[in-house]
């Protein structure tokens, strides 16, 4: 079965030359369209103010990786992958841009995993605490999440630089084990959102029915914040879509002897690739699912490109 794999990945894929050819290309594209798109995001988050503002600080800390992303660790992949087909390079040329491409890389896909994480849970709190949700969850804690989701994501980037050997190995286990943990509490979090958003609706609708104003008001409420879960679920499946593949190559390396064959070296290369496209796809998904987001943008590109007949 495993050699059937690897012929059928020669077959598709060509040279391992070619594959380099055609992902140095898509991360040329992806990398402009990540920039481009993440500075309107930005741009647009911080002038929509009737967003919440802890889902606005985690949305502006997941705009600022991807924007990372197409700044940094894209143009550094290109560079690594032109480095390799580039026989003649020195090892040592190739081995810097490798580790520094490897560090950025580590930063911003941690700093994104952990953000989508924390939205997860943000949202949960908000439709599970209704009212009291402003009071536990304030400004300031989020900010502090946020700061601390960054610190942890440049540590774990710093310390695979320091160790080697066995302790790398170790490591690289621990953070495969407590990233598979998160991508199963984070789907358990959204099943739970579903479930509770679909009791929350016919409470809605009670609500709605009265004309009690404080009601009224819950009513909107919860209405309000099943929405903004429901635009982050989409988030987080694009995440889960793009980010899987590359999880499970990494499992596939560590778990075999696989390393340094053709077919995984394939797979790796676009594997990487479609976890770089999350970071083109979150602002199509904010502005698809999110209305004030979507007419901020739009506001921004009319000031751009006025109308001139």
């Amino acid at each position: 079965m495993w050699k059937l794999c690897e012929y059928a990945m020669k077959e598709i894929g060509g040279s391992l030359s070619t594959s380099y050819i055609v992902n140095c290309v898509l991360n040329a594209f992806l990398a402009y369209t990540t920039i481009m798109l993440n500075i309107l995001t930005i741009h647009a988050i911080r002038k929509t103010s009737s967003l919440p503002k802890p889902l606005r600080v985690f949305l502006l800390s997941l705009a600022v990786s991807d924007l990372g992303v197409g700044l940094v660790a894209q143009p550094l992949n290109i560079a690594r992958m032109i480095k390799q087909l580039q026989k003649h390079t020195e090892e040592s040329s190739f081995h810097s841009t490798s580790i520094a491409f490897e560090t950025v890389t580590v930063i911003f896909g941690y700093s994104s995993f952990f953000t989508v994480v924390a939205i997860s849970v943000d949202r949960f709190l908000a439709i599970y605490l209704h009212l009291r949700y402003r009071e536990l969850v304030t400004h300031r804690r989020v900010v502090s999440v946020v700061i601390s989701s960054w610190l942890l994501s440049v540590f774990l980037s710093l310390i695979g630089l320091w160790i080697t050997g066995t302790d790398l190995t170790k490591l690289q286990l621990a953070t495969t084990i407590i990233l598979g943990l998160c991508f199963i509490s984070t789907t358990v979090i959204y099943c739970i959102i579903y479930v509770t958003v679909r009791r929350h609706t016919d409470l809605i609708q009670a609500l709605q029915i009265q004309q009690v104003a404080e009601g009224g008001e819950m009513a909107n409420v919860v209405a309000r914040h099943i929405k903004t879960a429901v635009s982050t679920f989409y988030v987080f499946v694009v995440f889960l879509v793009c980010y899987l593949p590359d999880y499970c190559t990494s499992v596939l390396l560590m778990v075999s002897d696989s390393s340094g064959s053709q077919f995984t070296d394939h797979l790796s290369l676009y594997t990487l690739t479609l976890m770089f496209l999350n970071s083109s796809l979150n602002p199509v998904i904010y502005c698809w699912k999110m209305k004030h987001i979507r007419q901020s943008i739009i506001a921004f590109l009319v000031n751009i490109f006025p109308n001139r007949h």
